[in-house]
């Protein structure tokens, strides 16, 4: 049987005649297809062939929506069935033997559908609905199964929690591309975590959990509820039990998959051994007791490779304690990393298991200013056989993280067979058919995740990097002009400009474009302000007093952006709106101010030629604070925070330098944990030699430090762990204000 990744290779010799069915491919990428030259007209309506269990599946219900008069007895016959069906024992030989896996058959009296499982007739079923899009069915056999046992996604963000209709979005969306897992465990769900992760759900909530778990049984998903109460647990039979009472509570609203996650804790809930105990408690005591409950998922609190310290046991004990059907979760070398075959050689045989793969894309809970919506890229290809599930944590914008889902679903899929650009461009298409165009425009500069702490980056204004470059550097060169890629250059931002007035005004995905809302009205000002630099870039050879006034008005344009950059996304981490931060926004500021000191050098003006102000410098050498972003916010400065818990070595230090001597109103910092002001020492300098220590006095009830600088100059700011031992704290916040 011939091997394709372009589903409908013959599409010429099908005579299907639209641009769609130019641009037609299964999803997710099918393992095996074999078409022929003729077709079939798409019935109207069916007649079923099958036993009779199986009008109870999920694919009867999904086979009953696809012909416009649903099923009669001089219908196009359609048998379907799975293995062990006496209506479709004729096909057998033709399925798959992996899980999952179905053989779909178009003939020209009959269409055949086979699962090697009842998840696996779904599949086959879904199948046919993409075909069935084409307005002709090719006569063909697709023989299909999924590389990864477990493929989907985890809620498992910081930040606000996706609403409950965007979760039903989500889990339809999820049953569409062959997704088979939702790992519901959002870090800000009370009932999740601490403090309440020991009651149980109040009525509304739990009538709603119901209502995804129904959701997701009807697109053959597996409704995973993950339980985080490492935090404040106690070692005891009281809080084992609670546990266990919450797993039954749940249960009792249809819930038959479980996890628990040790993730970015720290204490007593970090032992190895206890967790181990405690898992294998669950698993014996109500898993297995259960019976029709599928295998237990835990997250460990060393849950990637740069946090874990081998010699020290964590991961050992794990691998040797823990029942051999609990799966462990893994996010990589790093905690947002790319998985490839040496990472998965390193923790495997530690876990003595595969892997079962967390994957912190497109997540952007410490980069909440941007928006993550390029290609998904940078997993290994040849990793299939060495883990156990490819799980994505996204973005709390839900609709927006669908770009990502989409390919992470193809990539899980058929890893051989994925291509990361092309899988991108029909997310896209995907998402917003009528409008694609516009939303690759935008989605091709709003890819990156800019400077973090975490130090991942991804590629951005792939296609138009190279003119960017180029007419940059040949301007700060010699002041001479690239003309084809100042044409490039120039046309990109009407493309830009049109795409972000396109898309607001668009009836289509209207959730979508209200997620990202606030970044279009922003791309669209940064594309206004690239047409006026490129414009003062030619004014400014000329001289003439016309360059004073698109001067005057790409500064305009760029205290909108601040404007914008201000009011929206809110948020207490990373407040703010971001766009274009890796090439195209950097560029035009580079050109605005080189022009600007070229014109002012030549004419003798004194314009300001400042495109971005940042009068914080933060410097550290605490690993992981070192990367942190700094952020200006009115009038004072913070530190991104992070999520993680922070390994402060003793005498490690976080410093901020200020452009001049400044005065301070307040100074506040939240480690997260009591008693951290015995721990640390802050001092302020006002010249950057001689160091004044300053007092920080707990806010009560709280973990926050508030710091006694009222009236205070200062040049710079520096916070010492000076307990003399590590410390495991976390960095809420760090923050002044200037009077």
């Amino acid at each position: 049987m011939r091997k394709t990744f372009l589903v409908l290779g013959l599409m010429g010799t099908l005579s299907l005649g639209s641009v769609y069915a130019q641009e037609f491919h299964l999803q997710p990428t099918p393992q095996e297809y074999q078409a022929g030259q003729d077709s079939v007209m798409v019935p109207v309506q069916y007649s079923l062939q099958a036993e009779t269990a199986f009008r109870e599946t999920p694919a009867f219900h999904l086979l009953n929506t696809l012909f416009p008069k649903g099923e009669g007895k001089d219908g196009f016959p359609v048998y379907v069935g799975v293995k062990g069906d006496k209506s479709v024992k004729k096909y057998v030989r033709r399925v798959p033997k992996q899980a999952e896996g179905y053989y779909l058959g178009i003939e020209k009296d009959r269409i055949v559908i086979v699962g090697a499982d009842e998840r696996g007739a779904y599949y086959g079923v879904q199948t046919l609905a993409q075909l069935m899009t084409l307005g002709k069915l090719p006569l063909a056999e697709v023989t299909d199964y999924p590389d990864v046992p477990y493929r989907g996604v985890v809620e498992g963000f910081y930040g606000t929690p996706w609403s409950h209709e965007a979760r039903l979005r989500q889990l339809e969306f999820y049953g569409r591309n062959k997704m088979n897992v939702y790992l519901y465990g959002p870090k800000d769900d009370p009932y999740h975590s601490t403090p309440n992760w020991r009651k149980p759900y109040p009525a509304k909530e739990a009538s709603q959990l119901k209502e995804l778990v129904d959701k997701a049984n009807e697109n053959g998903v597996i409704f995973y509820w993950a339980i985080h109460p490492g935090q404040d647990i106690k070692w005891n039979e009281e809080d084992r039990d609670l546990l266990l009472k919450k797993f039954e509570s749940m249960y009792q609203l249809g819930v038959r998959a479980f996890a628990v996650f040790f993730d970015d804790i720290s204490g007593e809930g970090t032992k190895a051994e206890k967790q181990a105990e405690l898992l294998n408690y669950l698993d014996d005591h109500f898993v297995k007791v259960k019976g029709d409950v599928e295998p237990l998922v835990m997250c460990p609190t060393e849950y990637n490779k740069s946090w874990s310290d081998v010699k020290g046991g964590y991961l050992t004990t794990l691998g040797d304690k823990l029942n051999k059907g609990i799966q462990i979760m893994w996010t990589g070398n790093r905690v947002i990393a790319c998985i490839d075959k040496e990472s998965m050689d390193f923790i495997n045989p530690l876990l003595k298991r595969k892997a079962y793969i967390w994957w912190n894309f497109p997540v952007s809970d410490y980069v909440r200013d941007h928006l993550l919506m390029g290609p998904v890229y940078g997993n290994g290809l040849d990793i299939k056989d060495d883990m156990s599930a490819f799980v994505s944590n996204p973005m709390e914008r839900a609709e927006a993280s669908k770009i990502a889902l989409y390919s992470v679903a193809d990539y899980a899929w058929n890893l051989e067979k994925y291509d990361s650009n092309a899988s991108w461009k029909r997310a896209i298409r995907d998402l917003m058919p009528n409008h694609a165009a516009y939303l690759e425009t935008f989605a091709a500069h709003n890819s990156d995740l800019g400077e973090n702490g975490h130090g991942f980056r991804r590629d951005e204004s792939v296609a138009l990097q190279p003119a960017l470059k180029s007419l940059l550097a040949a301007y700060e060169k010699n002041g001479e002009m690239d003309e084809a890629a100042y044409k490039q250059v120039a046309e990109e931002c009407d493309k830009i400009i049109v795409a972000a007035d396109r898309l607001l005004a668009s009836k289509e995905s209207r959730e979508l474009i209200e997620e990202i809302k606030p970044w279009l009205m922003q791309f669209k000002l940064i594309g206004e302000y690239g047409r006026e630099v490129l414009k003062m870039v030619r004014l400014q050879k000329q001289g003439g007093q016309e360059f004073v006034a698109v001067h005057d008005h790409a500064q305009a344009l760029q205290t909108l952006m601040y404007e914008v950059d201000a009011t929206y996304n809110q948020n207490p981490y990373q407040p703010g709106v971001k766009s274009g931060s890796k090439y195209l926004l950097p560029t035009f500021n580079s050109l605005f101010e080189t022009s600007t000191q070229r014109y002012n050098k030549a004419a003798g003006t004194t314009l300001d030629s400042r495109a971005v102000y940042m009068p914080y410098t933060l410097s550290s050498n605490v690993k992981q604070l070192a990367l942190l972003p700094m952020r200006q916010k009115g009038k004072g400065g913070n530190v991104s925070p992070s999520n993680e818990v922070i390994i402060w070595q003793a005498g490690g230090e976080v410093a901020v330098a200020m452009d001049y001597v400044r005065t301070l109103e307040s100074l506040l910092v939240d480690l997260g944990t009591q008693g951290a002001e015995k721990n640390f020492r802050l001092e302020i300098s006002a010249d950057g030699v001689n160091w004044k220590t300053v007092d920080l006095r707990p806010v009560p009830g709280r973990t926050l430090l508030s710091a006694e600088v009222s009236g205070m100059k200062v040049l710079k700011i520096r916070f010492t762990n000076v307990s003399g031992s590590e410390q495991k704290v976390y960095f809420k916040q760090f923050r002044f204000v200037e009077q």
